[in-house]
């Protein structure tokens, strides 16, 4: 292939990488805005694949003008791929469907990309006539192009960047692309200063976004909740927003809401106090998950807590709820005790090589929405969870809402019953979330009457019996357990979601 061509095989490469960011920016967004994350990748993996093939299809009927055609496809899909983000986040707050924007933008992609080899292909074929040389050189680089992309997104773009900039930045390198050609093959583009001038305002456009991505992101964001952002951050694993409505602080991880300061207690109360107060012993504590601290502040009430694991995946959410001055006031600066050791590691993989025995075990961990998170509620983890329980021990599961996803919560109760456990399932009203349940668990009987020997604001020895009662529309029996080959849990509580929403 002669060394002019070359330089075709190189926007090839970027298209392709790009392409491939846009559909992963697509698939992220839409699970970050509508949960279920397996069917939004599914649909975007599908979707895209058929419209990669109507594109090859459609190309057989441009026969004329193939640089101009093919700087055509450039631009189009810079455009296209570079407000895709901020498209989807804009119609999920201002139009009702959401899903026909998504469609609509993977199939552009798609078909444009899908164009884009067959055109290219008799671009060069025509003055090579070697078209096996040609077909493998463009498909080598369509190929690394495609892993470049689902390489770059997750570990620097995604992370670095966010959505916003990300996008605008692989509509820029299109429009790049779409210059090189310009600037490589101008003979052969008619009406030339046209495409120039319309690839340098594309590109102007393009470096704006850019550069203002933040501010849109505060602009967009802002539509997203109902109170006013204080604060936030995309680390490597999420998205992290803090909002305020006079003393109310909020924090969200991927636009679900974590705690609201005004009725947190209440849910910390009963995720800590009532297990501890069926131990007899409880020197030793594990919390999986709570990287907000405040689980660790209840803990921290009791004198003979001697050590606290706290084993939380992101660095970043330990740093943010230790230092910003809103969190830190609310859990009491209990990320910074002495007794606590805070490990930044899956809490499956802690799980795997832990030797300790804890008296206490708190699963603090977000809702099970998605493969990394179900994974942390299937019956293997629970066996896991067993091996590092002292005999007497007790273990506790946040285990969502028995009125809003009963299945969910039902589904946790019984795979945990699965590996041996005596279970306990108790519920409260926290007014941010609505009924909320948990289940505690141990190797051996509970005991039904449970004293606090620590200052609560909600609980008492009175009032504790009562959430363990419930009603007749908060209870399923019809439920599978949670393995991991059979992830049952996701879709129970996936279907609740769509059902409430």
């Amino acid at each position: 292939m002669s060394k002019k061509y070359r330089l075709l095989m190189l926007t090839t490469l970027i298209i392709s990488g790009c392409s491939m960011c846009y559909e992963l920016i697509i698939s992220a967004v839409s699970s970050y805005l509508l949960g279920n994350s397996t069917l939004q990748y599914s649909i975007t993996i599908g979707l895209y694949m058929a419209a990669l093939g109507f594109g090859s299809y459609i190309s057989k009927y441009f026969k004329k003008n193939l640089f101009n055609i093919f700087v055509t496809i450039e631009l189009s899909i810079g455009i296209v791929g570079g407000v895709s983000s901020l498209l989807l986040f804009l119609s999920n707050i201002y139009i009702s469907n959401y899903a026909v924007v998504m469609y609509l933008e993977i199939i552009l992609i798609g078909t444009l990309a899908g164009a884009e080899i067959p055109i290219m292909t008799r671009i060069i074929e025509a003055d090579e006539n070697d078209l096996s040389v040609t077909l493998s050189s463009i498909f080598s680089f369509d190929y690394i192009g495609g892993l470049l992309g689902a390489i770059a997104f997750p570990l620097l773009l995604l992370p670095k960047l966010g959505y916003f900039a990300t996008s605008f930045l692989c509509g820029l390198l299109n429009i790049v692309a779409a210059m090189l050609i310009l600037w490589r093959f101008g003979e052969r583009v008619r009406e030339i200063k046209i495409y120039r001038l319309l690839a340098a305002c594309i590109a102007l456009f393009m470096v704006l976004g850019m550069i203002f991505a933040d501010n849109i992101s505060e602009g967009v964001e802002g539509g997203l909740y109902r109170d006013h952002i204080i604060y936030m951050e995309q680390t490597e694993y999420q998205k992290i927003v803090m909002t305020k409505h006079r003393d109310d602080v909020r924090l969200y991880i991927d636009g679900n809401c974590q705690f609201s300061t005004a009725d947190e207690y209440r849910y910390h109360e009963a995720l800590v106090h009532i297990p501890m107060s069926a131990l007899e012993y409880r020197s030793e504590i594990l919390i999986l998950g709570g990287g907000d601290g405040l689980a660790v502040r209840e803990v921290l009430k009791y004198d003979e807590v001697e050590k606290i694991d706290l084993v939380d995946l992101d660095s970043e959410m330990i740093r943010i709820c230790s230092t910003n001055e809103n969190i830190a006031t609310i859990n009491q600066g209990s990320l910074k005790s002495e007794k606590l050791f805070v490990h930044n590691e899956d809490a499956y993989e802690y799980l795997e090589s832990c030797k300790e025995k804890y008296d206490l075990i708190i699963v603090d961990l977000p809702d099970p929405n998605c493969e990394s998170l179900n994974k942390l509620y299937s019956n293997i983890f629970y066996r896991m969870c067993g091996g590092c329980l002292k005999d007497d021990g007790v273990m506790v599961v946040q285990s969502t809402s028995p009125y809003y996803a009963t299945k969910a919560f039902w589904c946790i109760n019984k795979t945990i019953e699965s590996e041996g456990f005596l279970v306990k399932p108790y519920h409260l009203q926290v007014p941010a979330f609505g009924d909320w349940g948990f289940n505690m668990a141990s190797k051996r009987e509970l005991k039904d009457d449970f004293k606090f020997d620590v200052e609560t604001r909600y609980l008492t020895s009175e009032n504790v019996s009562a959430l363990f009662l419930f009603g007749k529309d908060e209870i399923n029996e019809t439920v599978e357990i949670n393995r991991l080959t059979k992830p049952v849990l996701m879709d129970y509580y996936n279907k609740a979601v769509e059902e409430w929403n």
